[in-house]
């Protein structure tokens, strides 16, 4: 690499070790790191050929990034960079990871107001949902489930709020849900480079 830059393109020595090297390793540790976390989102929906593609991805990324770390040990710039591009690919991956929005949740809602506005909202955009009678602290109160694709989550929530403002809910993901056939299998999703490329598009 070091022949390439310098001897190829011309770059002085204090360039290329001050300023290419850390911003190569930086970008490298911010694509294998994104790469991990899209990966884990990708195993735990049970997609395993494309969690294992992405891990070897990751893998080559990160072995040829601690293989430049070695190389230059004498160049405190590699330092900086190093762990600069961990913490920039953990926040790309999140940004990534509500792109993708991949699998399901459930969300529980408990309320002691009117959820008739709120239900017609559900039947509308044909989100199943079960509702039970119950009883807290406070009295009679409803509990609504549902468990939906995130990609609708944030309109769920929009309009939860707009309805039943003080309702009390929790979100929590869903490795796989299925009913009577209502439900896609987990692997009946939006292929990861179809998603990847309406993420790029967005």
């Amino acid at each position: 690499m070091d022949y390439f830059f310098i001897e190829t393109l011309g770059f002085s020595d204090a360039v290329f070790s001050f300023f290419i090297l850390p911003l190569l390793i930086f970008l490298a540790r911010i694509c294998d790191v994104s790469i991990n976390t899209v990966r884990i989102i990708y195993m735990l929906g049970g997609r395993r050929l494309t969690s294992t593609l992405l891990g070897f991805f990751e893998a080559f990324i990160w072995l040829m990034a601690i293989r430049q770390i070695f190389a230059h040990l004498d160049n405190w710039m590699c330092y900086v960079a190093y762990p600069a591009g961990f913490a920039g690919g953990i926040f790309i991956g999140m940004i990534i990871e509500e792109r993708i929005a991949y699998g399901k949740v459930v969300a529980r809602i408990i309320t002691r107001k009117d959820t008739s506005v709120f239900l017609d909202f559900l039947k509308l955009e044909k989100i199943r949902y079960t509702r039970l009678e119950s009883f807290g602290p406070d009295g009679d109160e409803s509990i609504i489930f549902c468990v939906l694709e995130r990609e609708r989550l944030e309109k769920f929530l929009n309009e939860l709020k707009r309805t039943v403002p003080t309702a009390f809910y929790t979100i929590e993901g869903v490795k796989a849900a299925r009913e009577s056939g209502a439900m896609p299998e987990p692997g009946a999703r939006m292929p990861f480079f179809s998603r990847l490329r309406s993420v790029i598009r967005s």
